[in-house]
């Protein structure tokens, strides 16, 4: 396994899931380039033990606070970060083979906010082996996701196809655009608003071939109730910055379950209900992949 000579850091934040973790560490010990480092963001007192060895150096830090500081978590991570390119993986992403490589030519290639494929797993998809050509029979496309390119870059006209789970961009353009907002608390946008920072900083947007990620599969809300408050905040604020709304599918959910009063052209949010326990409950699909 050799080195990108584009410095890599790949970024990842954890709370619990240490096994999902382990399997992250063994997707990036099989990487065709090697990454600079890894730096793992812990939003928990303790590190998780025995942890396997990634092919490379890993820098820990501590980040706090309730609920999950994800925004917070991010920016410290790329802080600590000594990459020029910083790929940020999910902890239930595990990464082909060809991920570290694919960003590394994709920065090389171009300045941009870079996309990777996702493939969904389904529940025990995992069991004992990690094996890609495996995972590329047992996963799944998110439906709402667009395909990505045989080869080399696409272009991608909308910023906001960034989801969380796995990108990559300069840590120049990250550093430009002030990182992830942290006022964002809890669950939903910081990512959205984070995207729409970066296209109106004039950095374009693309997707890569190859940079293929898996995702472990986790019980889902469809929809997410359980997030219902910090949605709803979280939408009004990128509202409030950008004039147009983010996480729409789930607030058309919400207003379906006669919970709010809103559209699409609405200057407001405005709430109806709180979603009870019983609701919250019966919104948990246990073999679901999407929410």
């Amino acid at each position: 396994m050799s080195g990108s000579d584009v410095p890599v850091s790949v970024l990842t934040l954890v709370r619990g899931r240490a096994d999902r973790l382990r399997h992250l560490l063994h997707g990036l010990a099989r990487q065709t380039a090697r990454p600079r480092e890894l730096v793992i963001a812990w939003m928990q007192p303790e590190q998780a033990p025995d942890l396997p060895d990634p092919g490379c150096p890993v820098r820990h830090l501590h980040v706090p606070g309730e609920p999950m500081p994800l925004a917070a978590a991010r920016n410290r991570a790329a802080e600590a970060a000594t990459g020029d390119l910083l790929v940020f993986l999910d902890v239930d992403c595990i990464p082909s083979p060809t991920l570290v490589a694919a960003y590394a030519d994709a920065a090389r290639a171009e300045r941009g906010l870079f996309l990777g494929e996702v493939l969904y797993l389904p529940p025990d998809a995992i069991a004992g082996s990690i094996d890609p050509a495996t995972l590329d029979r047992l996963g799944r496309v998110h439906p709402a996701r667009p395909p990505v390119p045989e080869a080399g870059l696409r272009r991608e006209a909308d910023a906001e196809q960034l989801w969380g789970l796995s990108f990559a961009l300069p840590t120049a353009a990250w550093r430009a655009v002030g990182g992830m907002d942290e006022t964002y608390v809890g669950y939903g946008g910081e990512e959205t608003d984070l995207a729409a920072r970066l296209a109106e900083s004039g950095l374009p947007t693309f997707w890569v071939a190859d940079a293929r990620a898996y995702h472990q599969h986790h019980p889902v809300h469809v929809p997410p109730l359980q997030h219902f408050s910090a949605i709803l905040a979280n939408a009004a604020r990128f509202h409030a910055r950008h004039g147009r709304w983010c996480m729409t599918y789930w607030l058309d959910q919400f207003r379906a379950a006669g919970l709010i009063a809103w559209d699409e052209t609405a200057p407001a949010i405005r709430l109806l209900r709180h979603p009870d326990a019983d609701e919250i409950a019966a919104a948990l699909r246990p073999d679901a992949l999407f929410s």
